[in-house]
């Protein structure tokens, strides 16, 4: 019974040591370690969320040396940021945050998640700060929920720099002041906000190579990056998609396009085209600006525009309907996001084509509307009036005789005398009987 106990124990020796061994082949062939590199330039969203900790789960999965995230973001949603940082303190592989290139910002969102790095980097020409909260709806909050919101977000702040080391008083200003720091300012300041300056990540990688760095947890790990294997984790399509819908600019144009095509539909029942798209593109927005911090102020002001440029296709208005609509179209795209937020506001070369358009199809349709309203009536008796004929038979003055026209022969009277062939018009009906003059 000995030997079969002991193949038992050998397999489940295997079966167990089975990860280990993968995650140790997965971590280079040769025996490099491997860093794991994303690039994350967007707002801080749902989607942006679950793309870095899908990248810090394969980081972990394959036993890397590091994660870098390449960070470029005007901010973000709070919850969003706190599933990140979250994932960030329990991860396995040491996270360094790298604000780059030159010029790039990690503001609001971006700077909490700077300071919950094991390692934050700056490359020369960055800032990072202005961390206050503001309302996701838009509107503006009063002083005491915005207190409340400040000091939590502070809160939590002051612990992620405490964890890390980082300048726990700057860190707060940041958020209850809206403070910025220039990537100099940031690591000079005593202790620093920043750990390393670096012109891109291979300098990065090159200055963390050899050094010692402390996780949150009080653990301390030597950092290989010297010969290391770079693996570039990029989004995948639908992360792709999801994340550029998010955008400002992007959410504006498919709520337009939804309340335009569903105003259409609604006016031109049986279209299909305008309704099927107009319906998608509104699904989509609606989306779009969950993730953003919009004034639902400017939405309904956008849809209000937008019907009374319809209306006034259909109702006599002298252009107060048009000129209605048009303002409210503005001002509803003016202050459609937060104010407060001005890198996600809406850009007016997005607004002003858009307006510019509709209002150009508004005034498109009225014309057609004017122009159908001057048509004489072709139709009925009414469609008679202003038909030209001739004469089948003489026509005495208040006599009777026949004519011809639209291809009947007709009953007519005239009030002059006119001769058998001669062209004539119609002026009025009486029953079946036309009474014309002479051309």
């Amino acid at each position: 019974m000995r030997a079969p106990r002991r193949s038992a124990l050998l397999g489940l020796l295997v079966m167990g040591m089975g990860p280990v061994l993968m995650a140790a082949t997965q971590a280079g062939a040769s025996g490099q370690p491997v860093i794991y590199t994303s690039v994350v330039d967007a707002v801080i969203h749902p989607v942006s969320a679950e793309y870095m900790i899908q990248t810090m789960d394969s980081a972990d999965e394959a036993g890397a040396a590091l994660v870098v995230f390449t960070l470029r973001t005007p901010g973000g949603l709070v919850d969003s940021t706190r599933d990140i940082v979250t994932r960030m303190l329990a991860a396995k592989t040491p996270i360094a945050v790298f604000i780059g290139p030159s010029g790039s910002r990690a503001a609001s969102a971006g700077f909490i998640l700077t300071i919950a790095a094991d390692i934050a980097a700056m490359a020369p020409g960055t800032h990072i700060g202005a961390a206050h909260p503001v309302s996701g709806g838009g509107e503006a909050m009063d002083e005491t929920t915005s207190e409340k919101a400040a000091q939590d977000v502070a809160a939590y702040t002051r612990t992620l720099a405490g964890g890390r080391h980082r300048n726990v008083t700057l860190s707060e200003e940041a958020v209850t002041e809206s403070r910025a720091f220039t990537e100099r300012e940031a690591a000079d300041a005593t202790p620093p906000l920043v750990d390393i300056i670096a012109n891109d990540v291979p300098d990065l990688l090159r200055q963390l190579d050899g050094r010692t760095i402390t996780r949150f947890d009080g653990s301390t790990v030597v950092l290989q990056t010297s010969g290391a294997e770079l693996r570039t984790d990029e989004m995948t399509f639908r992360q792709r998609v999801l994340s550029a819908i998010a955008h400002p600019n992007i959410a504006y144009i498919l709520l337009s396009l939804g309340m335009l095509g569903l105003t259409v539909e609604l006016w031109n029942p049986g279209a299909v085209l305008p309704g099927v798209v107009g319906g998608v593109s509104l699904l989509l927005a609606f989306f779009a600006l969950r993730l953003l911090p919009v004034n639902y102020a400017g939405v309904l002001l956008i849809a209000l525009g937008i019907l009374l440029l319809i209306l006034e296709i259909k109702v006599t208005s002298y252009g107060l309907l048009f000129a209605g609509g048009t303002i409210s179209l503005v001002f509803g795209s003016m202050i459609l996001v937060d104010p407060r937020m001005p890198e996600l506001q809406i850009s007016f070369q997005v607004v002003g084509p858009i307006v510019i358009t509709a209002l150009v199809l508004a005034l498109f349709l009225v014309r057609l509307g004017v122009m159908a309203q001057r048509q004489r009536p072709v139709t009925g008796s009414e469609g008679m009036i202003g038909v030209t004929g001739h004469t089948m038979t003489t026509i005495h003055a208040n006599g009777v005789g026949q004519v011809r026209a639209q291809g009947e022969i007709w009953r007519a009277t005239t009030t002059e005398d006119i001769a058998e062939g001669a062209p004539v018009r119609v002026t009025d009906i009486d029953g079946l009987t036309l009474t014309v003059r002479k051309v």
